[in-house]
């Protein structure tokens, strides 16, 4: 990979974690910041550039998180910092609900190019992405006339109302947060590592239909939303067939099918969008997460039927569509197209995953081992059984830390460790990294 870095891309440890300075800033944040906002590490970023992060101790660690997935260029990445600066040097905001600009347009275009399926498409621009999953329930619900929306098992969505209400895990995002949205619907999820053996994507598809008829009726579901790899419930892939067979199923009842590629969009899983590695052409994608190199920006795209629907001022919002951030996705994608990243995922995906592989040969605790491109995952269980272990899945991710290695932890039973590292990320930092983490499982599982 032709890429040069600004920081050393090595692992290296000056102090103990949390040094001193990070020690000093939890305790100024606890004198400040609402209790409510958790982190996953204890310590403080001071820099960060291709596959490193720098605390404020001076430490380097390696970034196996890429921010929940956002940093797939890098925290850092030169093309998207010019593009930031050049345009914070001319505009920083005049909102484009009032006097828009051509970076909104241009990024529209690029995801009408981007996005599956060649129809006619429209965009519109927000800053998160659960942001985005609103609006595009919103759309749905006008262009149907219908109120009830289907989501499915373990889903993650965000944390508005609305969201939580989608979202499937109560603690910590729903607890005492309600009364939610209405009209909500649950469904089961494919999850062959836990679903009966032998059911297939189709049949676990038709299973879940068969309730929404009984239960809903089709001729009252405004919309389908889904993960094509669900990210916080634990980075389920859902058997071949799964997707197809619902999306089919929608297209044949006038239900709006949105595929939630927030977490799996933008070259992560080894495509520009997960949904291609089936053929499925949504007729609405949230995205957000990879797409603005870490500048807040999210987007619906979906069907120019569709979304045209809307009343003039139905959609939008005052920060949404940024113009600083406009300006990073354009230069972001630009360096995902120019390093090819969806070729560089796979390649994550094909020197990691047979260790993570080999490593659940060897241990007990490794239940399954999942996922694809840089979207990697073990589960943690029990030895012998697939009962959930979130005990040793915590001390996985505070060990690797301990020795300068950034994990994060997911999925409804708090059982899985989760690989997202930057696209960029070099080979032989990802060779240490994963060292690290075949060494932390191994010294756990003997205890």
């Amino acid at each position: 990979m032709d890429i040069s870095y600004r920081l050393p891309q090595k692992r290296a440890l000056l102090t103990e974690l949390p040094g001193p300075r990070s020690q000093e800033l939890t305790a100024r944040r606890r004198a400040t910041v609402a209790a409510g906002v958790g982190s996953s590490v204890p310590v403080y970023a001071a820099d960060a550039d291709g596959g490193v992060i720098v605390d404020v101790d001076g430490n380097s660690m390696i970034d196996l998180g890429a921010g929940i997935a956002v940093t797939s260029v890098g925290a850092s990445d030169p093309a998207v910092a010019e593009a930031v600066r050049e345009q914070v040097g001319h505009f920083t905001h005049t909102c484009f609900m009032v006097t828009p600009y051509e970076g909104y347009i241009a990024v529209a275009e690029k995801l009408a190019e981007l996005t599956p399926g060649d129809h006619e498409k429209r965009s519109v621009l927000f800053n998160s992405g659960a942001e985005a999953v609103e609006n595009a329930i919103k759309v749905a619900r006008l262009a149907t006339g219908r109120d009830a929306v289907v989501a499915f098992d373990h889903a993650y969505h965000g944390r508005t109302n609305l969201t939580m209400a989608l979202t499937a895990k109560t603690m910590p995002y729903k607890t005492n947060f309600g009364p939610f949205a209405p009209e909500i619907y649950r469904m089961p999820m494919s999850y062959p590592y836990r679903d009966q053996p032998g059911l297939t994507g189709e049949q676990a598809a038709l299973a879940s239909i068969d309730r929404i008829e009984k239960q809903i009726g089709a001729d009252a579901v405004a919309a389908v939303i889904i993960e094509p790899i669900q990210g916080e419930g634990g980075f389920i892939v859902p058997a071949p067939g799964f997707l197809p067979t619902l999306q089919a199923w929608a297209r044949e009842n006038g239900v709006v099918f949105i595929a939630d590629e927030v977490q799996t969009g933008f070259c992560r899983t080894g495509l520009w969008f997960a949904s291609d590695d089936e053929g499925i052409v949504p007729d609405i994608i949230t995205m957000a997460k990879g797409m603005a190199g870490g500048m807040p920006l999210s987007a619906i795209t979906g069907r120019a039927d569709l979304l045209d629907l809307v009343h003039a001022g139905g959609l939008g919002g005052t920060y949404g569509g940024n113009p600083v951030a406009c300006a990073a996705a354009l230069a972001a994608i630009e360096t995902m197209t120019a390093l090819d990243l969806s070729g560089r995922a796979r390649h994550i995906e094909s020197l990691a995953m047979p260790r993570l592989r080999a490593l659940a040969e060897e241990t007990s605790v490794i239940g399954d081992v999942r996922g694809r491109g840089a979207m990697l995952a073990i589960e943690l269980v029990q030895p012998g059984t697939d009962i959930p272990d979130p005990v040793i899945t915590k001390a996985i991710a505070a060990h690797a830390l301990a020795e300068g290695v950034v994990l994060l932890t997911c999925g409804t039973y708090g059982n899985v460790i989760r690989l997202l590292p930057p696209l960029v990320i070099s080979d032989e930092l990802l060779d240490d990294a994963m060292t690290v983490l075949e060494n932390t499982v191994r010294t756990l599982a003997a205890q």
